[in-house]
């Protein structure tokens, strides 16, 4: 046993009392809880249009003017008159002298015409379909988008 020990005389002799210091926690913890679920779906329609398309063509013009004319030297293998081409043609004549005689020349010309064609094009489009589905397994709401022009089609 331990002696009782005596307060010295400068100490009270009061009891001493104790304050209690608390201090609150919290513990935080959260649940998945399914609400509902969707089901997305696609549906591709198409559809047959008709297209007007230009469409160039060209076409040549053969004209075949005679010259008859004796030359004393040969022309040009080509020349351009404006966008007609023109090709001689030379034949040797024996004669007691050779000469060239210019028979005829030959004049292509280019023609554009501007046509239109048309042409059966298919044309695919996508639709999305989103339904919500609650937790009671009941469709709720449809949405739907289609293509990306941003058309909405419901």
């Amino acid at each position: 046993m331990i002696p009782e020990q005596q307060p010295p005389e400068n100490r009270s002799t009061e009891p001493k009392q104790v304050i209690p210091v608390i201090e609150e926690r919290i513990v935080v913890d959260k649940q998945v809880v399914e609400t509902g679920s969707v089901r997305v779906s696609k549906r591709v329609s198409e559809e047959e249009k008709t297209f007007e398309i230009p469409v160039l063509s060209e076409e040549y013009s053969v004209e075949r003017v005679p010259v008859n004319q004796y030359i004393e030297t040969p022309p040009e293998a080509v020349r351009y008159e404006g966008d007609t081409m023109i090709l001689p043609v030379l034949q040797e004549v024996v004669v007691v002298e050779k000469r060239l005689l210019l028979v005829e020349e030959i004049r292509i010309s280019k023609n554009q015409k501007m046509t239109s064609a048309s042409q059966q094009v298919t044309l695919r489009r996508e639709e999305v379909i989103v339904d919500r589905i609650p937790v009671s397994g009941n469709p709720t709401v449809g949405i739907s988008r289609q293509d990306a022009t941003g058309s909405d089609n419901q």
